[in-house]
């Protein structure tokens, strides 16, 4: 009797500590903009995420001027619902409570997401190639993948180089970095032509560690929490992230990879429009610190003439035998079958068909015209993606 309460007890004792460790794909500790637009989006990637808040709720900052997308966006909408306030108001004010009211009621309702309230961590170390966190309740937690929101005691404790960690810089096309786009249009110094690399969330010395910088941004959290899951959903090391998949789940989350003030999300062609101007094949003017993509500016050789040839061999042959200054919708799609092996009669009538249903668009179908960049975005995008072209950590294309 005595050896089976014995071994009873062992038994209870092994599953008290079992149920006490909890093995989720993200883990973030935070209250802040970023951390909780990570968890988020972590969630909604589909992996098991774990949000702790080591107080009793968010801890918001005003999210300002910013051009507003994906995660950030949504919750200004919410909280636009909750007040109510008008659509067409501008920058939405909003008090700590009701930040705290609209991401409770959020993330109260986003499956694969757990949050932990007035819970501290006290005691953080690697395992493995995961992550072991120690909490006040006496749970552990271990993830396979950590995002630190800029928390100095986490980076004391996982000997973390907050030095390393990346900043938000202005977008130019003279250097092509801003082709790893997974986070724009932070407001700085007036200007929301800015960018956040992917490769600057990752550290090269800390493997499966998503390092966000600035804890004030949700645009930035939201990209950290699909870098993150990513790695989690796949089983993968964050050093082998792959930026098109990673931007793309961005996309699919409605969060800008190009931060074009004139092109929203309501947009019926913003998709299209965000990938090939995330490629540079069509480049956009800056107007008083906003990049601008003007849909209906008419497209001239000069401006996609070399973008182009540098995506596609094939170009090169079709630009030395086109001579005109313009290129009209005849010339855009005998580009795109030739240059995609498409076959031409086919093509013609598919896109005539798809003008006005898929593409949304109201300008008439009419060959001998000047193509305008949001027409040649969409077809593009379409049949000849530059987006899906392979670039390298630096930007530059790939032969």
């Amino acid at each position: 009797m005595k050896k089976y309460l014995f071994l009873f007890s062992v038994f209870f004792l092994s599953f008290q500590l079992r149920a006490q460790t909890i093995k989720p794909d993200v883990f973030v500790i935070g209250n802040s903009n970023a951390a909780v637009a990570a968890a988020i989006q972590a969630a909604q990637s589909n992996v098991k995420t774990i949000l702790l808040l080591q107080a009793g709720g968010f801890d918001i900052e005003p999210i300002g001027k910013d051009l507003h997308s994906g995660v950030q966006a949504t919750f200004l909408s919410k909280v636009k619902r909750l007040k109510p306030l008008n659509d067409s108001i501008g920058e939405v004010q909003f008090d700590k409570q009701t930040a705290n009211q609209v991401l409770t009621q959020w993330t109260d309702s986003i499956k694969n997401l757990t949050v932990i309230k007035n819970v501290q961590w006290i005691k953080a170390d690697r395992s493995g190639k995961g992550w072991v966190f120690k909490l006040s309740d006496g749970k552990t937690i271990r993830p396979e993948i950590f995002i630190n929101v800029a928390d100095q005691k986490l980076n004391a404790a996982l000997k973390i180089d907050a030095s390393a960690g990346g900043t938000w810089e202005k977008l130019s096309y003279q250097n092509p970095i801003y082709k790893t786009n997974v986070a724009v249009g932070k407001q700085i110094s007036g200007s929301t032509s800015t960018f956040f690399s992917l490769y600057q969330l990752l550290m090269p010395t800390q493997e499966n560690l998503v390092y966000v910088s600035d804890a004030s941004s949700m645009l930035l959290g939201q990209a950290a929490g699909a870098v993150a899951a990513y790695a989690g959903f796949f089983d993968l090391r964050t050093s082998e992230s792959n930026l098109k998949k990673i931007q793309g789940e961005l996309i699919a989350h409605n969060s800008n990879l190009m931060p074009f003030v004139d092109v929203g999300i309501k947009d019926a062609n913003w998709k299209s429009i965000q990938m090939v101007g995330v490629s540079g094949v069509i480049k956009a003017d800056e107007t008083n610190g906003k990049l601008l993509f003007n849909g209906e500016k008419l497209v001239s050789t000069a401006e996609i003439k070399e973008p182009i040839k540098e995506h596609y061999y094939k170009a090169q042959i079709w630009f030395d035998d086109h001579k005109s200054e313009i290129i009209t919708l005849g010339n855009a799609l005998d580009m795109i079958c030739y240059v995609g092996n498409k076959a031409a009669e086919s093509t013609l009538k598919e896109v005539e068909k798809k003008w006005k249903t898929t593409y949304g668009f109201t300008s008439k179908f009419e060959l001998g015209r000047q193509i305008s960049r949001r027409e040649l975005a969409v077809l593009l995008q379409d049949y000849m993606p530059p987006f899906n072209v392979t670039i390298d950590k630096a930007g530059k294309i790939i032969r």
